[in-house]
C-alpha cells in the first residue's frame, strides 16, 4: 500500500505502507525461500503430510529468520525452524510442516496470487487437507471508528469489496453510495465463518498480552475517534478484501455500507486476500474451518487535520509506527488457537466442538 504503513503495499488503506517508510527502504515482498534447509521433522516423503493446521501468510520481508520480520517470521520460528521447504508448483513459495500436522506457506499478496497459490498447494498430492483447519494471517488496514494500530481481528464475516458497479461521486446524488452489488456474484462475495469457531478463536485468545509501540500510542492521539486511542486489543468483525487500495473516510464509509448491504457485521479490517483463499478452499474442502486473523498496522483515513492525500504520503516521522510489534502480536494470538487445536487432536479431527 503505498508508503504509509499499512500491509496494503500502495497507496491505500490495506494495512501496506509497510515498504519505505515503515520498513525503511527494505524489500517488502521477497520470494527467495530461507536458506535453511536442514533435514525436516516431517519431510513429506511416501504418505501425504496429513495437515492439523495450515498457516497462510502473504509476504515475508528477506528471509524467513533471523532478520525484520514480516508476516510469516513469528509463524515460522515457532512452528518451522529448520523444516525442509517443499516446492509446490503453482504456488509462490514452499510449504514447510511440522511433525505435529501444522504447515504454512507465504502465499503472496492480492486475491489472485494469493488464492492460486492456495489451490496449487491443496491439490498438491503431497499434502492430505480432508481435516485441516486455515489461518489466514497478516496485516491490514481499520476504521478509526472501530479499531486501532496493533488490534488483532478474528474475522466474522468476509466481504469481497471489488464484485459490484461503481461511479464517480459526481454522478450522484450528494452524500449517496457509489456502489451496487453484481447479480451473479451472491455465492461467493461473502462468506459468514463459522461462529463456533470464531467463539472458540476469541475463548483462547481474547486476553493474549499484545505488544505496543510508543510511536503507535503517541499516533493514536492525532484521531479523536475512542476506538483509534484504544491499546492494542482482541476482536472481531468483518474483513473486506479487495484489490482496490480505497481510501480516505468517504470509501472507508461505503466498505461499511457494502458490508451491511451483505448482512456482514461491521467492517473493522481492510485487507486484500482473505476471501479469494477462502472462495478456493470452500471449492475444496469446505469453509467451517477457516479463520482470517489480521493485526492493525494502518487506519484507512487520515485524522481530521490532515487530507487523505497527505496520509497516503506521509512526511517522515509522522507515520504511525507499531509494524513490528503488530505482526508479532498476530503470531501471539494465532498460536494459541494453533497449538489448542494440535493439542486436543482427537476432540477436534472430526470437527469444531461447540465452545
Amino acid at each position: 500500500m503505498s508508503l504509509l504503513n499499512s500491509r496494503r503495499f500502495s497507496l491505500g488503506s490495506r494495512g501496506l505502507a509497510l515498504c519505505g517508510a515503515v520498513l525503511l527502504a527494505t524489500a517488502c515482498a521477497s520470494t527467495s525461500p530461507t536458506a535453511d534447509t536442514r533435514a525436516a521433522a516431517a519431510a513429506p516423503t511416501g504418505a501425504p503430510v496429513k495437515v492439523k493446521v495450515f498457516v497462510a501468510a502473504m509476504f515475508e520481508i528477506g528471509q524467513n529468520t533471523g532478520d525484520r520480520a514480516g508476516e510469516f517470521q513469528h509463524w515460522y520460528e515457532r512452528y518451522w525452524k529448520g523444516a525442509t521447504p517443499v516446492a509446490v508448483p503453482g504456488a509462490l513459495q514452499p510449504v514447510y510442516c511440522n511433525a505435529d500436522g501444522v504447515c504454512g506457506a507465504v502465499l503472496g499478496m492480492g486475491k489472485v496470487n494469493s488464492s492460486s497459490s492456495m489451490q496449487a498447494i491443496l491439490l498438491n498430492p503431497k499434502f492430505d487437507f480432508s481435516q485441516a483447519y486455515y489461518v489466514i494471517s497478516g496485516v491490514a488496514g481499520t476504521p478509526p471508528q472501530r479499531g486501532t494500530i496493533g488490534e488483532v481481528s478474528w474475522a466474522t464475516w468476509l466481504v469481497d469489496y471489488d464484485l459490484g458497479h461503481r461511479w464517480a461521486p459526481e454522478e450522484n446524488k450528494p452524500g449517496e453510495p457509489t456502489f451496487m452489488p453484481r447479480k451473479g456474484y451472491e455465492e461467493y462475495r461473502r462468506f459468514k465463518l463459522n461462529p463456533d469457531l470464531v467463539g472458540w478463536a476469541m475463548k483462547l485468545s481474547a486476553d493474549t498480552p499484545l505488544k505496543d509501540a510508543e510511536s503507535a500510542r503517541k499516533y493514536r492521539l492525532r484521531y479523536p475517534d475512542a476506538a483509534a486511542r484504544r491499546a492494542p486489543f482482541v476482536g472481531t468483525g468483518t474483513h473486506m478484501t479487495g484489490d482496490t487500495f480505497f481510501h480516505g473516510p468517504g470509501m472507508s464509509k461505503q466498505a461499511q455500507y457494502i458490508a451491511k448491504l451483505y448482512g456482514a457485521d461491521d467492517y473493522v479490517i481492510t485487507e486484500m486476500e482473505a476471501a479469494a483463499i477462502t472462495l478456493v478452499i470452500k471449492r475444496t474442502h469446505g469453509t467451517d474451518r477457516v479463520m482470517s486473523l489480521r493485526g492493525a498496522v494502518n487506519f484507512d483515513q487520515g485524522h481530521p487535520k490532515e487530507s487523505t492525500l497527505q496520509h497516503l504520503d506521509p512526511a517522515p516521522g509522522e507515520t504511525a509506527g507499531g509494524f513490528a510489534e503488530t505482526v508479532e502480536n498476530i503470531a501471539l494470538v494465532g498460536t494459541r488457537v494453533v497449538d489448542h487445536i494440535v493439542k486436543n487432536w482427537p476432540t477436534w479431527s472430526a470437527g469444531v466442538p461447540k465452545p
